[in-house]
């Protein structure tokens, strides 16, 4: 039996209940990426008493090495299992779910690929690196019934939940605007030439379905948000969560109609592709969403909280009164004289947090329910859609009109051609998945 093969027979098994799960057993996870964001999925996981760490995978020898110790610490427990290559991992009958904590360019691939193999997944954001292949995350989780939770993490904040029911609930209006700000302080990458793979990493599998080209540390860790190949900018990484929060306080479940965004990499002579500075208007039927990254020095806007060198949030206008909410609480003015009516403010213990998040995807892999989901794939791939279109304009130089129902630029083949990249052999997602 091929690998292929195998993922699909294990997948149909899942999706008929032949290996569900007991009330009673713990869901064996497999970290997928552990330098960073998979530490921080390790630490979660660890809190949770329905969760045990079976696995970890990382392209990098070394990180599995760490990842392996910290587990331990945290848990009193070694990983059963360790992994380099993400294929061998999902042959692994014993794996539940996954958690990817990957690159942005691995994110769509790996997921379709546990689906098929029968694993629910979570995901980090953005959940794809392209639109075609968000939509093909979405029709994997539904082929196989996957769990599949992206790590937008206000999902399940309590006071962004609160905030986004106010607006439901008229308390400003009828909302005309949704602003995202993403002014988070970034310094020069500079520049570095080529170099040797460092030893036990597994560069191949790094690249995956990216372009082959020779190894760069100015690349690699973290850096990669900056290179067109392997990330999306700061408005698909820390930007795709307020991006996030603007759609779902303006209630859409569609894609808009126009974008246009317009930008550049400012002050900065290095090896970065992507704009440090970008403002892109979305323009759906009754309303707007503007969004804004500034990695340099600036000033805040409106009620944003200042957290060290960075003010991050969304402002929400309407025909009565505007909200301003962010990682600290909300606040809610009304009137011509734009009385603060209403606020709701967190200590830093109350804030953002992984935990709560993962729990929730936990809870839906026991229910078997998307609907526990708070950021199902479908939501996910929305919002990250929408950074995606804001590149593409910012790419072509020029506003875009969009088909949502097709998901495909109207009549403008340049902007089609960065829907779906050319994937490298054999890390192809395919059209039927």
């Amino acid at each position: 039996m091929n690998r292929r093969d195998f993922i699909q027979t294990s997948a149909i098994a899942m999706a008929s209940g032949m290996t569900a799960l007991g009330a009673n057993d713990r869901i064996n996870v497999a970290v997928i990426g552990v330098r960073s964001r998979g530490r921080d999925h390790i630490t979660s996981y660890a809190k949770l008493p329905e969760a045990r760490i079976a696995a970890v995978c990382d392209i990098d020898q070394a990180q599995i090495e760490r990842a392996v110790a910290f587990t331990e610490k945290v848990t009193g427990a070694k990983p059963q299992k360790t992994y380099q290559d993400i294929r061998k991992l999902l042959e692994d009958k014993d794996i539940d779910a996954v958690s990817i904590a990957t690159c942005n360019h691995w994110h769509a691939l790996a997921t379709v690929w546990a689906c098929q193999a029968g694993k629910d997944v979570y995901v980090e954001k953005p959940a794809s690196h392209e639109i075609w292949e968000g939509r093909k995350m979405v029709e994997a989780a539904r082929k196989y019934n996957r769990m599949v939770q992206v790590g937008m993490q206000s999902r399940t904040t309590e006071h962004k939940i609160r905030g986004m029911q106010l607006l439901r609930d008229g308390v400003i209006g009828k909302v005309y605007m949704a602003k995202g700000l993403c002014y988070k302080r970034r310094p020069s990458i500079g520049h570095q030439p080529d170099g040797l793979v460092p030893a036990g990493v597994d560069y191949n599998i790094w690249l995956g379905p990216a372009a082959m080209r020779p190894f760069n540390p100015n690349r690699f860790h973290y850096n990669w948000h900056w290179f067109w190949d392997t990330g999306n900018g700061d408005i698909g990484n820390q930007g795709v969560h307020e991006m996030d929060i603007c759609r779902w306080g303006l209630n859409k479940t569609t894609l808009p109609e126009v974008v246009v965004a317009d930008g550049g990499k400012y002050i900065y002579d290095d090896d970065q592709e992507t704009p440090n500075t970008q403002l892109a208007t979305f323009h759906y039927d009754d309303c707007e969403l503007v969004f804004e990254v500034r990695g340099l020095l600036t000033g805040g806007e409106s009620s944003i909280a200042y957290d060290g060198a960075n003010f991050i949030g969304n402002l929400f206008f309407g025909s009565e009164g505007w909200m301003s909410i962010d990682l600290k609480g909300f606040q809610i003015y009304r009137g011509e004289g734009r009385k603060l009516v209403q606020e709701m403010n967190y200590t830093e213990k109350e804030q953002w947090d992984t935990t709560p998040h993962i729990a929730n995807f936990l809870k839906a892999v026991r229910s078997r329910n998307r609907q526990d989901l708070t950021c199902d794939i479908e939501e996910g791939h929305l919002s990250a859609a929408l950074v995606h279109m804001a590149n593409v304009s910012y790419r072509t130089g020029r506003k875009l009109h969009f088909d949502p129902n097709a998901e495909r630029f109207v009549n403008d083949e340049e902007a089609n051609s960065y829907l779906k990249r050319k994937y490298r052999e054999p890390f192809l997602i395919p059209e039927n998945v």
